[in-house]
């Protein structure tokens, strides 16, 4: 292994912001402190789950006789109720409008501040509290559902209560489904077929670049797959570091160390320094944890594309990100910076993993290709740095 030492005389100075992570934690802290100390989960799901079986039955006495071709009702008002949910949740949660200001409020401001990609299990008993709709809702609802049934009933009162159940039904089944999506991803409820499928769906809807465009169906996918806002990807692996190719490269740089860190992590800044990255799209500035971009590379002599997200951030000792490519390729880059007597030592490692006979071409050509292009790229961060000075250029 080629390790390259070399001293750096400029890093930019650029004060590092509290992660995203921290930001979400920190969310967590105040809403929890602002729930009285008797709510109870069990009360308050227990309560909607009790008022909507009473409604089933209460408005099942009045089925007589149904007929096979008034059971069609069922599907249509689940399908009119899917087309609800994801218009109010899409049109109302996610776009501030004055008459449903407390709404856009409780779910865009609290739950998506709440919950985002990462953290979007609960904790403790209190989390529920802004999972769960406010309790009253569903006596509303059903009054709509009942005020349904009323203009529907002189017509046919067998197809009047079949609509009026089935949004109630349908109501309950948001609540049911929408708990299951907090519930941890190794959860056996979380991993049964269907509900695994929405649990995804629903964690990439709290990603922060797709929760106001992407998958507000919570059920079922139905009117998102019709709208052209279904967005699925599966979840990545993680690399296994034990069978990963490993790269370290070291460099001292004249600099403070958060300073120094600040700079590497500034993804966008990448394609002047490291000769394998061509086009970084992304963030600009140093970038937190759960901080998505995308990469244009050509190592080892192969072009490729790169999904990345951050997963490590201590702004003054550590950054790691981990990313995804095109045939089965993962990888984990980590910086860390410490004092040294020269201002800092800034080390790069790099973890990456090929699949099958991917790995037999990485031991003949591309592990030495990429090796010769890491010990490169810490040559050209100097040069960049250099570059960057106000009077670069100058002679």
């Amino acid at each position: 292994m080629q390790i390259i030492c070399v001293s750096i005389d400029w890093c930019p100075s650029q004060r590092s912001k509290p992660s995203m992570a921290h930001k979400t934690l920190e969310f967590r802290a105040r809403y929890r402190a602002g729930i009285p100390r008797w709510y109870s989960p069990w009360a308050h799901g227990g309560f909607v789950l009790a008022y909507g079986l009473a409604c089933l039955v209460i408005l099942g006495r009045s089925l007589h006789d149904v007929r096979p071709l008034e059971w069609l009702v069922v599907p249509m008002a689940l399908a009119l109720f899917n087309l609800g949910e994801y218009s109010v949740h899409k049109n109302l949660g996610h776009v501030k409008r004055r008459f449903s200001a407390l709404f856009y409020k409780r779910h865009t401001g609290d739950h998506h501040s709440f919950f985002v990609e990462g953290l979007m299990a609960h904790e403790t008993r209190q989390d529920w509290r802004v999972i769960f709709f406010p309790p009253w809702l569903i006596v509303v609802f059903s009054v709509g559902a009942a005020a349904a049934w009323l203009l529907l009933s002189p017509l046919n009162q067998n197809v009047a209560t079949l609509f009026a159940q089935s949004l109630i039904g349908g109501y309950l089944g948001y609540e049911i489904f929408h708990a299951c999506e907090h519930l941890p991803q190794n959860h056996w409820v979380a991993r049964l077929p269907w509900i695994s499928q929405m649990h995804r769906l629903h964690e990439l809807h709290h990603r922060r670049d797709l929760m106001h465009e992407r998958n507000f169906n919570i059920v079922f996918p139905l009117t998102d797959w019709l709208s052209g806002t279904l967005h699925w990807e599966p979840r990545e692996t993680p690399i296994d570091l034990n069978k990963a190719t490993f790269m370290r490269h070291e460099v001292d740089i004249d600099g403070h160390p958060e300073e120094v860190l600040a700079y590497a992590r500034t993804v966008t800044r990448w394609p002047e320094w490291h000769p394998s990255s061509l086009r970084v799209s992304g963030p600009s500035g140093p970038l937190d944890v759960n901080t998505r971009f995308d990469e244009d590379i050509h190592a080892g002599g192969k072009a490729g594309h790169l999904r990345w997200q951050v997963t490590q951030c201590e702004p003054s000792s550590h950054w790691q990100a981990r990313a995804w490519g095109q045939h089965g390729l993962k990888l984990v880059v980590t910086y860390t910076v410490t004092p040294c007597a020269q201002g800092t030592r800034f080390v790069r490692t790099l973890h990456y993993q090929l699949p099958g006979i991917l790995k037999l071409l990485d031991v003949l050509v591309l592990r030495k290709k990429i090796e010769r292009e890491s010990a490169l790229s810490m040559v050209q961060l100097r040069e960049a740095c250099v570059a960057s000075k106000p009077h670069a250029g100058n002679g």
